[in-house]
């Protein structure tokens, strides 16, 4: 499906969803299938995550957190039709997808510091429209009125299942069970923590990408774009079989 990249309003949409639902993948499909600007919020926060690891900064130094996060800069680029996150203009897109900076990803962005400060940074980039933002609470405290959005979601073991073969091809060495491990620790953090706890908006579309291609999952996620660009409203929640994605 082909979804106009003509006049009219340009929307907010929200993907929010756990650690490797593939929200980052289909974020980035869908932001230049729409020709919109891709913000890959998660990103942002295992920036500040490696920020404080290199200077050594603990996750309980909340004033500490502060001057850290006050001097850090935080930017996309696109290199070559490639992505790049950038920690005062280095490219930092790889060193932040370690299961390391993982697991401190989580302690990190429960701090509200931190939280406050790339909140401030997201509301910027997106204010204007014409955006994709993914996370974990993009529709409930980020851009609670935005235009569309989304839950994607997997069960555990499939998005332990993609983030193993992930590593693996970057050359990690880790088990399949450390890492399906790895993701329900995720879960449970992002879930039981203080600060904007990872929850499905109720107004959210929910999709379970256990079963669909990547094809697919944007194809029902134009539809529902298409469908609110034509005033037609959003639909309700889209529920598939588990299956390989």
């Amino acid at each position: 499906m082909s979804v106009s990249r003509g006049g009219g309003k340009r929307l907010i949409i929200a993907i929010d969803g756990p650690s490797g639902a593939g929200k980052s993948t289909i974020t980035k499909l869908l932001a230049d299938r729409l020709g919109y600007i891709h913000i890959d919020t998660g990103a942002m926060f295992r920036t500040v995550a490696l920020a404080a690891r290199r200077a050594g900064v603990s996750p309980d130094d909340q004033p500490a957190l502060a001057r850290l996060c006050n001097e850090c800069t935080i930017s996309f680029a696109r290199t070559n039709g490639c992505c790049q996150v950038l920690l005062n203009g280095e490219d930092v897109s790889s060193a932040i997808r370690t299961p390391e900076i993982s697991l401190l990803t989580s302690t990190i962005s429960a701090r509200k510091v931190v939280r406050d400060f790339l909140l401030e940074l997201q509301r910027q980039m997106g204010s204007a429209g014409g955006v994709v933002l993914e996370g974990r609470d993009i529709g409930t405290v980020v851009f609670p009125d935005a235009d569309v959005k989304f839950f994607l979601s997997a069960s555990a073991e499939e998005r332990g299942r993609r983030r193993y073969l992930e590593l693996r091809a970057r050359g990690e060495k880790i088990s399949l069970d450390e890492t399906i491990a790895a993701v329900v620790q995720r879960d449970r953090q992002d879930e039981e923590r203080e600060h904007a706890p990872l929850r499905r908006a109720v107004d959210a579309i929910e999709i379970d990408s256990s079963g669909l291609s990547i094809e697919e999952v944007l194809e029902r996620m134009t539809a529902v774009i298409e469908a609110r660009l034509k005033g037609q409203g959003a639909g309700t929640s889209v529920r598939q079989p588990v299956g390989s994605f």
